[in-house]
């Protein structure tokens, strides 16, 4: 009976948003019935990506990665599709750690979440740098630089925030005609930290990020010290290949150990 009063609400609501046109209320209905609520996809995802929330799938929109369908009323409804584009998303973020730049460009070219990251050779596992260690300079030469205001509009942050990531050295941007402008990397950065924001991490609390990224980047170069100086361009193209795999590698490391650590907390 309670399901049976459920629907004729539902219906009954339709009406009122559509009009009593029957074709169209029974289309609307049957594509709800098809579709998942943002929290049913919470709970279908939840299992492969423990960490999934409400607001991580809505900043993923925000961010235009996807578009689920608004009922006339403004409720998100999730198509399988969709929620196998979600999917492919949080598979890229938590297997490869591309940025959302990146993961764009995939979803644009067509990749799907069965999609191999890349060829390797025999017995070896093959490694995906998350960026380009090159891109920031192509991003300048081509002029994809965001003023401030652009940064804080598209990633949501506050003006504060970015003026303590300034402070604490997090980020740097570039003065140009008087405008502070900001790479893709770094706009990149100030929406992680919005992110971490709405938990109340501050700017002073990224010191412990910023000098391990310092102490990697150190190893690394270290590493590859020699043929990165080198003045041969194939041996110096080889060499920043070979760093932005090792970069995979020692994220990916870092992601596991964080995991292995935070499990013992939630034990």
């Amino acid at each position: 009976m309670a399901s049976q009063a459920t629907h004729a609400e539902e219906v009954e609501q339709l009406e009122v948003e559509l009009g009593s046109e029957p074709a169209a209320v029974g289309a609307e209905l049957r594509q709800r019935q098809k579709s998942l609520t943002i929290g049913a996809v919470c709970k279908a995802l939840a299992q492969e990506f423990p960490d999934i929330s409400i607001s991580k799938i809505r900043y993923l929109e925000d961010q235009k990665l996807l578009t689920p369908r608004r009922t006339p009323g403004g409720y998100r409804l999730y198509t399988q599709g969709d929620v196998a584009r979600l999917r492919t998303i949080l598979r890229m973020q938590r297997d490869e750690f591309l940025p959302l730049r990146v993961i764009r460009q995939e979803l644009a070219a067509g990749r799907s979440g069965d999609a191999a990251p890349g060829p390797a050779g025999a017995g070896e596992r093959a490694w995906r740098p998350g960026v380009s260690l090159r891109s920031p300079i192509s991003d300048r030469s081509s002029g994809a630089l965001y003023s401030i205001e652009d940064v804080l509009e598209e990633t949501k942050a506050e003006a504060k925030l970015v003026r303590e990531l300034e402070e604490y050295g997090v980020v740097k941007g570039e003065l140009r005609g008087g405008v502070r402008y900001f790479d893709e990397t770094e706009r990149e950065i100030i929406a992680a930290v919005a992110e971490l924001a709405r938990y109340g991490v501050e700017g002073r609390n990224l010191r412990v990020f910023r000098s391990s990224a310092d102490r990697e980047a150190s190893l690394l170069q270290q590493i590859l010290a020699p043929a990165l100086r080198s003045r041969n361009p194939q041996r110096r193209k080889e060499a920043v290949e070979a760093l932005e795999n090792l970069a995979a590698v020692a994220t990916h490391l870092k992601h596991l150990l964080l995991i292995r650590d935070l499990r013992k907390i939630v034990r």
